[in-house]
């Protein structure tokens, strides 16, 4: 089963579609989580998800932008997108019964 990061970096690089570079899933983690992506975390797992064969990446052309530097682009494969929906639905029956929203209204946060 995928972790945590490894979901978000999955579903960054789908919404992102044929846009999803480090960069551009790196900002995208970052809105979705409210938190710091580090470069170095992203890029060591974009190769353990590559490695397992959940996403494919290659070099895209040089930019004016990136001082001539290329992009690596970054596609989620058909069994990146089977191993992203099985973690989702596992998270949503583990979630299932549980009034998040009520408790924390509650105090129990």
């Amino acid at each position: 089963m995928l972790g945590e990061f490894e979901y978000l970096l999955l579903s960054a690089a789908a919404r992102l579609g044929d846009g999803a570079y480090g960069a551009a899933i790196r900002r995208g983690i970052e809105g979705a989580t409210k938190r710091r992506c580090s470069i170095g975390a992203l890029y060591t797992t974009l190769d353990r998800l590559e490695a397992k064969g959940l996403v494919r990446s290659w070099m895209g052309d040089p930019t004016p932008q990136r001082g001539g530097r290329p992009k690596r682009m970054v596609r989620v494969t058909g069994s990146g997108v089977r191993e992203a929906k099985a973690f989702y639905d596992a998270v949503s029956r583990a979630s299932q019964g549980v009034g998040w929203a009520t408790d924390r209204a509650r105090g129990l946060s």
